[in-house]
């Protein structure tokens, strides 16, 4: 098996193709079902959020793993696979790997250091053992990977500003509202993880009063005690439309919550941030007078709040030293198949030779037997000790799966082995 990572993000799809493909928390077990379902798919984690989503998985072949997930966020989304692969970045073995690390610490994302993806991996994992998709390769990559993001941010300074997309967000708006967004009556609309982080943020700043609206009101409660915040019923949110400068979106809703007929009932300049995908923001909201929407597009494209030169760098290096690290321990656990196949023989052949012998000598007593049969076993383990321990060490090092060869060669094993890469093509530039 090998590891293959495929995915859209804010890079390569615009908000209308990430909200086709997004993956509601509701649907994640049944797509990593259906992807471990795939000929090809052995494993399979599953990263959505509001401008990645992406398949890690450990696959038995490149192409027949690249087509069988292909399919299933082509089936998914409803865009045609040969549209869709436009919008796909793919990373395989090596890569996958630096891929998975580089987003763990924030150096794929849209903002720069921005420590929210360690928690959407989290749960990305957490979603995947409790389905059974993540093996043995998957659980050892999701667990280095949270640890490579953590070590990230503990260590270098890409975080120290806080950064995150409400604050990108709220950056742009300051450009439209005059810089200052100091005493702005604001409306957060969702009190999950997002509307929660916008919360903060928005109260760091200096933004409010604050109202937070939630179809569960209980939770928009909960929320707005924690920030001495007031929380609005849903259906007073026309209402509230009215009495505020600026609204943070951030639904899970499937459907926009803002729809042009809402907007257009509110009669004053609004400026909204529409952090959801889907959108909360009506498409055909666009263009109403007085009305600024915010969303993933337009985040895209200012690339606010970017870390230091030095920052990152830091952090690459950390990432470079981690992948070689990783990439060890997969070379290492790759001949174990061959070790514990070549240990299987040296038995069989002690095994095959004590029953030989104990049909030439049937007067030897089983204490006898006992005693030839534990020397031998004794000496064969011996001999194997040193050469296993060395060909383990010698296969974590770089061309070390050439020592497994040569193992399985040189004793004639019949290992079986997972399809490696066919030839790969050069895939994955775009990320």
């Amino acid at each position: 098996m090998n590891l293959l990572s495929i995915g859209a993000s804010y890079r390569t799809a615009d908000v209308a193709v990430l909200e086709r493909l997004v993956i509601p928390e509701s649907s994640v077990p049944d797509l990593l079902q259906r992807l471990v379902a795939q000929p090809y798919v052995g494993e399979a984690v599953v990263v959505s959020t509001c401008n990645r989503v992406e398949v890690y998985a450990a696959v038995s072949g490149f192409h027949g793993g690249l087509g069988d997930i292909c399919n299933v966020l082509a089936e998914h989304s409803g865009i045609p696979a040969t549209e869709l692969a436009g919008h796909l970045y793919v990373h395989y073995g090596e890569a996958a790997v630096r891929h998975s690390f580089r987003v763990s610490s924030g150096l794929d994302s849209m903002v720069v250091g921005e420590a929210q993806i360690l928690g959407q991996l989290r749960d990305a994992y957490h979603s995947a053992t409790e389905v059974d998709s993540a093996g043995r390769l998957l659980h050892e990559l999701m667990q280095q990977t949270l640890r490579v993001g953590k070590r990230a941010h503990a260590e270098t300074g890409i975080d120290k500003a806080g950064q995150s997309v409400v604050t990108a967000a709220l950056d742009v708006a300051a450009d439209h509202l005059g810089g200052d967004l100091t005493g702005r009556p604001a409306l957060i609309i969702g009190a999950g993880a997002m509307g929660s982080l916008s919360v903060a943020t928005l109260t760091r700043n200096g933004v409010g009063p604050l109202r937070i609206t939630n179809r569960s009101h209980d939770r928009a409660d909960r929320l707005a005690e924690a920030y001495g915040a007031t929380a609005i019923p849903f259906d007073q949110l026309d209402a509230v439309l009215r009495e505020v400068d600026i609204v943070v979106c951030a639904t899970a809703s499937t459907v926009p919550v803002l729809t042009r007929e809402r907007l257009e009932r509110v009669g004053k300049d609004l400026i909204v941030l529409d952090l959801a995908v889907p959108r909360d923001v009506a498409p055909d909201a666009a263009g109403l007078p007085g009305l600024t929407v915010i969303d993933i597009d337009s985040l895209a494209n200012s690339r606010r709040s970017n870390p230091a030169a030095a920052e990152t760098a830091a952090v690459e290096q950390i990432v470079a030293g981690e992948v070689d690290n990783f990439l060890g321990w997969m070379r290492g656990s790759e001949i174990a198949p061959t070790v514990a196949a070549l240990r299987t023989r040296a038995e069989d052949v002690v095994s095959a030779e004590m029953r030989k012998l104990m049909s030439r000598r049937p007067e030897f007593t089983e204490e006898q037997r006992a005693d030839v049969s534990r020397t031998l076993h004794r000496v064969v383990q011996q001999l194997l000790h040193s050469p296993t321990v060395r060909v383990r060490q010698l296969a974590a090092e770089p061309g070390g799966d050439q020592y497994a060869a040569l193992l399985r060669e040189l004793f004639d094993l019949d290992v079986p082995l997972a399809t490696q890469a066919d030839a790969v093509p050069e895939i994955g530039g775009k990320a």
